[in-house]
């Protein structure tokens, strides 16, 4: 439960229908099997105490009773074990009978929840035996106790008061406004689902469409638990359809027709962080009134972790899914562009190009705005700027790469104004201090600017998303331009936006360029070759990018504390780099961050293309001089 992570599972136990006391024993099964995953939360289906297909035995006293007896023995199975048990049944209270779900905790019961909609169409005619959920909440008498009621009870851990859930019963899911909806409105986190939806063709995928649109809508884990084998087949088959989900990602779900329990972890953390971030979910407190909170007792312990991280959360798994988004996000890229050409009047792009990534995927950029515009691909200015660090391959790969994009190619040594200027500020050439890089950089900015003047056109800026969370810029050098079209794609992406252009493009020559520019070493080649080759491999000073991609992601866009990010970096990397090595990188990640606001805090408008932006003016809003103390000093217990 640390770090937010709160085990769950949706489970289906083996039933027989009608046999309370049967089910009872596999039901503890089930329960079993949770406790030996180390589950805190256990979702079990639709009446599964009795059997959701019972019919008229619905009517009949003895299987109510045999419900409620066989309650009490899997109540006091749930004592010592921790967990959460949502199990259905059916329950009569004042002479009506209610499709209820128990809430188990430790050997107590803390409430039943009736269901809300009850289906009376198709093969569902719940209504012949059910009264739907009450409008308010009440207590009721079982044996010689008294128990909440009502189908607005929220339960909330004492101890993580952000673990917080409600629950619903299948068709509840179903209805235009689900109860769900007012249960996250009162702060819960995580939705429970007894269900008994049986399976038809094509059923599965709207269910499974279902639970995780809910899951995103309101900004929650949903846990969905199906009713299987054992149910009556006179009519209808059940799958045992489980699924877990979390804020519209299904994190875990169950084979059709296999039994098998669905476990994962719901991160209460990261989905209470989104809630305040949006301020989405408090347009849902209307339905406040009547609410009654139920606080269980759950000690914080170590969750071990089944669910998986992607190294590069920015870029899909999936090829297919990975191809659209390079499509789209080069689209926005380029539409953007546009809109700047067409509102300044201008005739020209002006770009330096150096031979590597950030660069070349600018200059792709170029080319589809103007190919969007119908205008000629010649009026995107390509400028090679070789200096006192450029090597020959990066030169020529900058050369064929507007060669083959059809771009205007203009070229300008800026070793001889760079070495005047060294000796008009007085600063010997031999000494290669930050001034030797940064004015390398501000004199090929001036150079640009002054092009875009001169041929009235914009100078387009190369610069990614991960080189302004590091601040790994010059200072109104690389920083600084007239419209940034890379401003909110990642390092990790720009290299898979590159390889998806060359892995698609009919021109082999362009192909080839390409291609040996991913090859490169990530550089600014601003220190002298040694041998030709080049001398400054950007990862080896501030680190690997996939990581500092991976910390931007759940660091800056969750607000993940530095103790949650290295928890997960570790698992994600776990065999690649040593705690110790993602400690370093984590440590230097947030000294950089915090010391670079002031470059961000002014630079170029861009277009945003993901969920991740750092732009002053919409995503990102932080003092420049605000300090990293207090997420260094939780590093630092490490």
């Amino acid at each position: 439960m640390r770090h937010g992570f709160i085990k769950c599972a949706a489970g289906t136990p083996e039933i027989t229908v009608g046999d309370c006391w049967g089910n009872a024993g596999r039901i503890m099964e089930v329960i079993r099997k949770a406790h030996e995953e180390e589950v805190r939360f256990l979702v079990l289906p639709e009446l599964c105490i009795t059997g959701y297909t019972c019919g008229d035995l619905f009517f009949q006293q003895r299987l109510l009773d045999g419900a409620l007896e066989s309650l009490t023995e899997i109540v006091k199975a749930t004592e010592g074990l921790r967990m959460i048990v949502l199990v259905g049944l059916p329950v009569s209270v004042a002479g009506k009978l209610y499709n209820c779900a128990a809430v188990i905790y430790e050997g107590e019961i803390l409430g039943f929840v009736p269901k809300s909609c009850l289906p009376n169409y198709g093969e569902f005619m719940e209504a012949r035996y059910f009264a739907p959920a009450p409008r308010e909440n009440t207590d009721i008498m079982i044996g010689d106790k008294e128990y909440p009621f009502g189908s607005k009870l929220l339960f909330v851990c004492k101890d993580m008061p952000m673990f917080a859930f409600g629950v619903e019963i299948c068709e509840d899911l179903w209805a235009p406004v689900p109860p769900s909806c007012s249960h996250c409105g009162q702060g819960a986190t995580i939705i429970g689902n007894l269900s008994a939806s049986n399976e038809v063709i094509g059923k599965d995928k709207y269910r499974r469409q279902l639970v995780a649109h809910q899951s995103a809508k309101l900004i929650c884990g949903y846990v969905y638990a199906g009713a299987g084998k054992g149910e009556s087949t006179m009519d209808l088959v059940f799958a045992g359809h489980n699924l877990i989900a979390e804020n519209g990602a299904v994190l875990e779900e169950s084979p059709l027709f296999s039994g098998k329990l669905a476990i994962s972890e719901i991160d209460v953390l990261r989905l209470d962080g989104e809630r305040r971030r949006m301020c989405a979910i408090s347009s849902l407190n209307g339905e406040q009134c009547g609410y009654r909170k139920i606080l269980f007792d759950m000690p914080l312990s170590d969750t071990r972790l089944t669910r998986t991280f992607a190294r590069t959360p920015f870029v899909p798994d999936e090829t297919l899914e990975l191809g659209k988004r390079c499509e789209t996000i080069l689209n926005i890229q380029a539409l953007g562009l546009v809109k700047r050409l067409e509102h300044t009047g201008s005739n020209c792009v002006v770009i330096g190009i150096s031979g590597g990534l950030d660069s070349s995927l600018a200059l792709l950029v170029c080319a589809n705005a103007m190919d969007i515009m119908s205008r000629p691909r010649k009026d995107i200015i390509a400028v090679t700027m070789p200096g006192l660090g450029t090597t020959e391959r990066t030169r020529g790969n900058a050369e064929r790469l507007a060669e083959h994009v059809g771009a205007s190619l203009m070229t300008v040594s800026i070793r001889d104004s760079v070495m005047q200027h060294f000796k008009d500020i007085g600063h010997d050439p031999e000494d290669h201090a930050v001034v030797y890089e940064n004015a390398q950089a501000r004199e090929r900015t001036q150079i640009l600017m002054d092009l875009a003047n001169k041929y009235g056109g914009i100078m387009v800026g190369p610069g990614d998303l991960s080189e302004l969370a590091l601040g790994f810029a010059t200072y109104n050098g690389d920083h600084m331009s007239m419209y940034g079209v890379n401003a909110s794609v990642p390092k990790t992406l720009v290299r898979h936006m590159i390889r998806h252009y060359a892995d698609n493009t009919e021109n082999e020559e362009l192909k080839t360029v390409l291609y040996d520019i991913l090859d490169t070493p990530v550089s600014p080649e601003l220190l002298p070759p040694v041998d030709g080759e080049i001398a400054q491999q950007t990862e080896s000073i501030i680190g690997p990018y996939e990581l500092h991609d991976f910390f931007l992601y759940y660091a800056i866009r969750w607000a993940f504390p530095p103790s949650k990010t290295f928890r997960i970096a570790r698992e994600a990397f776990r065999g690649i780099y040593s705690d110790d090595e993602i400690i370093k990188w984590l440590r230097i990640f947030y000294k950089r961050f915090f010391n670079s606001q002031y470059k961000r805090s002014c630079m170029p408008d861009g277009p945003k293309v993901g969920t991740v932006s750092l732009s002053p003016r919409g995503d990102w809003r932080m003092p420049s001089d605000a300090t990293a103390a207090e997420w260094l000093r939780e590093i630092e217990a490490y």
